[in-house]
């Protein structure tokens, strides 16, 4: 404690680039059924969940006085059974986090190559590139992911930074007062994602060597950044794009496009096009160098396994195959991944396990506290029934539930 703590600025950057990556691109499709008005309450619900459990999980983090892994933290207050939920809904996770960035990827490659070259290949071509060549980046270790990211990061705020510029004066107002209520839970499952930071809470903690109040200035900070860009986003996309025709959110959520194609296709400008296809273009990627370094990292932790020259090629192969070959096999599951990804694995390992750590460590280890959440037992219950909500919309929609409406009868 007596060294100097991380910067908060710092760490709030760190918590908004972890947010904002290739989820955003879906996030105006799915939210935006409902409508613009509607959407900022979900917007809200989701931030509000998130943020809490990440909170949940400082104070669990608080109860040692090293630093813990996520594994750790779960193993010490829930037991193996904990861990063995923790082990699989995490490798399901980032599993189904890369099948839908490389499915993505192929599928803007492919648009890409078209519109450029007129020259259209198969999209299993344009995703198998993109693993190898972006892949073996992720083989040659941390340093090289991370300057490469840094320039990948900048990238991607300056297209973003052009597309609202040159976009903004196609926004149509009367857009953003549709209302279409039935939608409302359909993009509560994205929606985690979006909000998605809290793996990195121990290396947060250490980075403010254990200063608890620091880190919630962070989280709190951090997230808000991240609900700043993606309202901007989402009054850019409504603005533009209709609900209803051959480019329109449900025709673009059938279709597996994701934001930036669809007002490519809208406005028709090639400047607008370059600009979404650039934003798309890095933000796939950033997720996809971090995401597939994490699973990297976890199973080679997990499995015991260490390389001395960057990272031991058999996990990479482990971490890259599984979901590279059900890309290939089912291309268009850049929605359905996600999905599957936010309203079952993060809502289970981001919602429900912080809440049974911390119910087992206040009320029965009786853990010492240098932090607590606010709000006792009934905050507890109250995050506890938002999870379970968002798994069940998540459940009914994969199993064609007859009381939720299907998306893709338009």
């Amino acid at each position: 404690m007596n060294e100097k703590a991380g910067s908060v600025l710092g760490g709030m950057l760190l918590i908004a680039g972890s947010c904002i990556g290739a989820g955003m691109l879906g996030l105006p499709i799915l939210t935006g059924l409902v409508g613009f008005a509607p959407s900022l309450l979900l917007f809200f619900l989701a931030w509000l969940f998130m943020t809490s459990t990440a909170l949940l999980l400082v104070e669990v983090n608080g109860w040692f006085s090293k630093r813990v892994n996520f594994l750790s933290m779960v193993n010490h207050s829930l037991g193996k059974w904990g861990k063995a939920t923790c082990w699989v809904t995490y490798l399901f996770l980032f599993y189904a986090l890369l099948v839908a960035y490389i499915s993505g990827s192929g599928s803007l490659f492919s648009t890409f190559l078209q519109a450029v070259f007129h020259f259209m290949p198969p999209i299993w071509a344009c995703s198998l590139f993109f693993v190898v060549l972006f892949g073996s980046i992720v083989f040659f270790g941390t340093r090289q992911v991370d300057l490469c990211n840094r320039g990948l990061m900048f990238a991607k705020i300056l297209f973003f930074a052009l597309l609202v510029l040159a976009g903004v004066q196609f926004i149509e107002p009367e857009k953003l007062t549709r209302v279409n209520m039935p939608y409302a839970a359909s993009g509560l499952p994205l929606l985690v994602i979006a909000f998605g930071f809290h793996n990195m809470i121990p290396s947060l903690t250490d980075y403010m060597k254990g200063n608890l109040r620091r880190v919630r200035l962070t989280i709190i900070g951090g997230s808000l950044m991240a609900m700043g860009i993606y309202l901007v986003w989402q009054v850019l996309v409504l603005g533009i794009v209709p609900l209803e025709g051959p480019d329109g959110l449900f025709a673009s959520l059938c279709k597996d496009q994701e934001a930036s194609q669809a007002i490519s296709a809208i406005v028709g400008s090639s400047w607008i096009r370059t600009f979404a296809q650039g934003l798309a273009f890095f933000a796939i990627l950033t997720s996809f160098l971090a995401q597939a370094l994490s699973l990297v990292h976890f199973l080679s932790d997990g499995l015991k396994i260490t390389y001395k020259k960057g990272e031991s090629p058999w996990m990479c192969a482990l971490a890259l195959l599984p979901p590279l070959v059900l890309a290939l096999i089912y291309p268009q599951l850049f929605f359905k991944a996600l999905n599957f990804a936010g309203g079952i694995c993060a809502v289970i390992l981001f919602g429900l396990l912080p809440v049974a750590m911390v119910w087992i460590g206040r009320y029965y280890k009786k853990e010492a506290r240098s932090y607590r959440l606010i709000g006792g037992k009934p905050a507890l219950v109250g995050i506890c029934l938002f999870a379970l909500l968002i798994l069940f919309v998540q459940l009914s929609t994969m199993l064609g539930a007859p009381y939720l409406p299907t998306l893709c009868s338009h």
